[in-house]
């Protein structure tokens, strides 16, 4: 492009004001464009060509959509005459007058370098130099610097410079090539290599500039055309934004769109109707970019070509513009060509991670992923305890508390849904059934189990519903895990164990290490490890005999007759009770300790939850910390006969048994005698005791007393009391409340509800855990004392009303802390479960059914006569009679051959039974109920769903 003087009737502006300006770009030998001081924002601009001088045409390609032009050629010595003044002026400061404006708005002028006249007059030195012309045209005698500049053009002339010099200057055309065929194998002819690159590059940071760019060392004075003009591989052209250039590469004249690898910058939409609007900050960055780059001397890294688009790393002397545009906010890290980055992806997380910490310009309202954790919540050191999965382990902190910690931004080995159903007989086990899944876990056992590994907090992944597809997942914590240095998911991830997962571009809710994961997985494919291997995947049979009575059998001499077999820990049913893994029999075991007596844990039992015994937690978290998931040694001595193992467990030589009996978490047994192991469990047992550690706190001596035999007792008691009946359950257990503690029931609940009406609290800050005592709100609105029995997720809370003995479902934003004041210390849970005396209840869901819909309507919510006749395995049985006619319910239900009577043997109960046994005899008879088919009491009973 060239600027010409300006034509005759354009008349000379009345007063040529002195003007400053920074040069932003040449565009010909006599125009440029100078630009302001930025304030707040880009600066203004405006080109300004010299006065009375003319120089070559820039080349110009044809415009698009036009078949019919063609591409103009520079003219002879146009280029030398752009990069003279280029080199001369880009981000210089340069003062100027405008001497004459066009009507279309051209200004033309002088301009000098500097702050002031005194400064170098660019006319005068292009046309010293061979490299302008003077228009002669209509000179006028009066016009002292035309008649100047006509004076130096004689002189250049003579000496035959530049324009002046023989043989018309057609060397110095350029062949411009706007575009390459093939830009992939261009790219990769190139790949990683300066681009004719002949000097040492530096690394020192570009000033943070608000107006100008801290100039390279000045460039050496042309010199003739046979020297070469650049020492530089590329010359910056053009930004189109902040992270794309159009850069001319040397000595070849490729003109090519160079996209910054790694990162992206805002961007200029364009509509339909072709308008342009900028991003947030997109202009911004692409002023940051111009002020830097724009006509530099730079050197290019081509790192790659995906889809005919060019990445590369622009680095010029003063710095690296990818780095300096994340530092600065004006862009963000891209993890598509994040890969291809050849100068350290680490450095750009760096700078990234700088922007978002001081939170400017694009991350402006930028939050942290764990900005709400304290620092001792993000970072911790923690005892790795159990290996979870592939991609989660369960840590010990300092305080004691146990912690689950997933592995950032990796994937465990997982099944398609086909190929997991595709044996529908048989029970899907993940840790063997899915391909490198056992591996994985292996490698972290090994690694880890028992270890202090270093935690770095990077996200919390919040609880997730159930979808579709997915499965409803619990708050999740994320971290970086390393040991000695080495990053553990990093390693899973090498070995091809684990695959890295793909965020989308605002996602920063990753790894702090995320790049070298990908870098890993990368190795991993490459070397077909583990996941990526063609090769065919392991299988693990693995025969599960646990409760397996049959197999077991055939087992147990076997392992009887090897002494000490080698076992992995898999999992810890309790203090005394374990699975194991039998590497050289590949088979699961379920092993129980002996000669021990361990406090048994809660258990669901068909009757209702069985109450875990004092210190069974601490047992069980004793085996846990001390074996999970360890190499163990074992004897098995003997089996029970439900298919289970029994004998003794070394770990590191030490006796389990031993180890339990000694924390004072367990008793001995008396099938301990016949051990080597009795005299060293005795005397353990015996230290306890004399400490009264634990479960011996409350030991005493028993005095010795002489033997008394209790005679049974001859006759039954009734002590018929007064209750209240809440609940009736499908088992034809219910729940009742003593009708003298009933009043103060009622003003507890007043009260508590009274002090929760003036302080509510607040909805959802309350985190239900299994086993807490708490409050509900129930389906009439009001508040009640309940149990937490069972948390599936938020939306799912298993609770059980204290008071009145029924269960619901509800969401954690119904329940909240029970307040201490109305505690069960206050006033004990009032609702007690028991069940019928004297009755067996059908087993056909039909007759059972008919029992207690018919029980309901003539018990629940209604006062009644209680009284306890015997004992059962998890509540008392008892009679009840109505309140009005003294009748006995369970009694009618027998006569109205609802239910069959249970035979009892103990001589003081054998009045009640036989007047059952004479009532079912009545409605057998009558054919009432479940006896209308007759006595269906005989060997196929059970097919009918009765049993006796």
């Amino acid at each position: 492009m060239a600027s010409v003087s300006a034509p005759s009737q354009a008349a000379p502006s009345p007063a040529a004001s002195l003007q400053r300006g920074i040069v932003k770009m040449v565009l010909s030998g006599c125009a440029i464009i100078v630009r302001g001081q930025p304030r707040g924002g880009p600066p203004p601009e405006r080109q300004i060509n010299l006065s009375n001088i003319r120089a070559g045409a820039m080349a110009r390609r044809a415009a698009q959509g036009q078949p019919d032009s063609k591409d103009t050629p520079d003219e002879p010595w146009a280029f030398q005459a752009r990069e003279f003044l280029r080199k001369k002026l880009i981000g210089k400061e340069v003062c100027f007058t405008v001497e004459i404006k066009t009507a279309l708005g051209r200004e033309y002028g002088m301009v000098y370098l500097g702050r002031d006249t005194t400064g170098e007059n660019l006319a005068d030195t292009l046309v010293t130099e061979g490299l302008a012309t003077v228009r002669r045209e209509g000179i006028r005698g009066n016009n002292p610097d035309q008649a100047r500049l006509c004076d130096v053009e004689d002189q250049a002339k003579a000496s035959k410079k530049g324009l002046w010099s023989e043989g018309g200057g057609a060397h110095t055309i350029r062949d411009l090539k706007y575009t390459i065929e093939n830009p992939r194998n261009f790219v990769d002819s190139l790949h990683q290599k300066p681009i004719n690159g002949n000097g040492r590059l530096t690394t020192r940071a570009l000033s943070p500039l608000a107006g100008s760019f801290s100039p390279v060392s000045r460039p050496a004075p042309y010199r003739s055309r046979n020297v070469p003009l650049h020492s530089f591989p590329a010359i910056i052209e053009h930004v189109r934004d902040g992270s794309v250039v159009r850069a001319l590469l040397l000595p070849d004249h490729y003109l090519v769109t160079v996209m910054l690898s790694g990162v992206k910058c805002p961007t200029f939409k364009r509509e339909a109707d072709g308008t342009e609007y900028p991003e947030q900050f997109a202009a911004e960055a692409k002023f940051f970019t111009e002020s830097r780059l724009l006509q530099r001397d730079v050197q290019i890294i081509l790192e790659s070509c995906p889809n005919q688009i060019i990445l590369g790393t622009i680095l010029h002397p003063n710095g690296n513009i990818t780095e300096l545009l994340l530092k600065e906010g004006f862009a963000r890290c891209v993890d598509w060509s994040m890969a291809v980055y050849t100068q350290g992806a680490e450095k750009l997380r760096a700078a990234e991670r700088s922007a978002k910490e001081r939170k400017i310009r694009i991350w402006k309202d930028y939050v942290a992923p764990t900005a709400n954790l304290d620092l001792k919540d993000r970072q911790f050191v923690a005892k790795v305890m159990q290996v979870v999965n592939a991609d989660a382990v369960v840590g010990k902190l300092n305080s004691g508390e146990l912690k689950t910690i997933h592995l950032s931004s990796i994937r465990p080995p997982r099944i398609e849904g086909e190929e997991k159903n595709k044996d529908k007989d048989k029970r899907f086990r993940p840790l063997y059934d899915i391909p490198y899944m056992f591996e994985a876990r292996e490698f972290l056992r090994k690694k880890l189990i028992g270890k202090k590994v270093n935690v770095t907090v990077d996200y919390i992944r919040a609880a997730t519903g159930p979808g579709e597809s997915t499965p409803a997942f619990s708050e999740r914590t994320c971290a970086t895990v390393t040991i000695g240095g080495i990053n553990i998911a990093e390693a899973l991830v090498s070995k091809g164990l684990a695959t890295v997962i793909r965020y989308r571009q605002d996602d920063d809710q990753r790894s702090s290490h995320y790049d070298e994961l990908l870098a890993a997985e990368a190795r991993a494919i490459k070397n077909g490890k583990g996941l990526h291997s063609k090769k065919e995947v392991p299988i693990h049979r693995v025969a599960d005999i646990s409760g397996e009575t049959q197999k077991a059998k055939q087992f147990l001499p076997f392992l009887q007759r090897a002494g000490r077999s080698e076992a992995v820990v898999e999992y810890v049913f309790s203090g005394s009770r374990l699975k194991l893994y039998m590497p050289k029999e590949t088979c699961l075991i379920t092993f129980l300790l002996a000669g021990i007596e361990c406090p048994r844990s809660s258990r669901n039992l068909p009757g209702g939850t069985q109450v875990a015994e004092p210190f069974s937690d601490e047992a069980m978290m004793f085996t846990k910390e001390l074996v999970l998931q360890r190499e163990v040694e074992v004897e098995v001595e003997s089996m029970d006969k439900a298919g289970n193992f029994i004998g003794w467990l070394h770990i590191e030589g030490v006796n389990l048994s031993v180890a339990l009996v000694e924390s004072a978490l367990s008793k001995v047994h008396f099938t301990a005698e016949r051990s080597a192991y009795y005299k060293t469990l005795v005397s353990a047992e015996d230290a306890c005791r004399l400490r009264k550690e634990k479960i011996w706190a409350n030991y005493e001596e028993k005095p010795v007393e002489e033997v008394v035999h209790v005679k049974e007792a001859k006759e039954r008691v009734a002590n018929y009391k007064p209750v209240y009946v809440t609940e009736i359950c499908d088992t034809l257990h219910f729940y009742t409340q003593d009708v003298e503690t009933g009043a103060q029931l009622e003003n507890l609940m007043e009260t508590m509800r009274a002090e929760i009406a003036a302080q509510p609290p607040v909805e959802g800050a309350y985190a239900p855990r299994r086993g807490d005592i708490c409050i509900a709100t129930f389906a009439d609105g009001e508040w009640y004392r309940a149990r937490v029995e069972k948390v599936e997720s938020p939306a799912r809370v298993h609770v059980f009303y204290i008071d009145y003995g029924n269960r619901e479902v509800v969401p954690s934003t119904r329940l909240a802390a029970m307040p201490p004041a109305f505690g069960i210390r206050t006033l004990p849970a009032q609702a007690t479960e028991h069940a019928f005396a004297y009755i067996q209840v059908p087993q056909d869901e039909d007759a059972r059914a008919d029992v207690v819909d018919c029980i309901v309507r003539d018990i629940q919510n209604s006062q009644c006569l209680m009284n306890v006749e015997y004992s059962g395995a998890t509540c008392p049985h008892v009679t009840i009679q109505f309140g009005d006619t003294k009748d006995d319910a369970g009694l009618g239900l027998v006569k109205e051959g609802l239910v069959m009577v249970e035979v009892r043997k103990e001589k003081h109960l054998q009045k009640m039974v036989t007047e059952y046994l004479n009532s079912q005899e009545s409605a057998k008879s009558a054919r009432l109920n479940i006896w209308r088919y007759g006595d269906f009491r005989a060997d196929d009973a059970d097919e009918f769903g009765y049993r006796r």
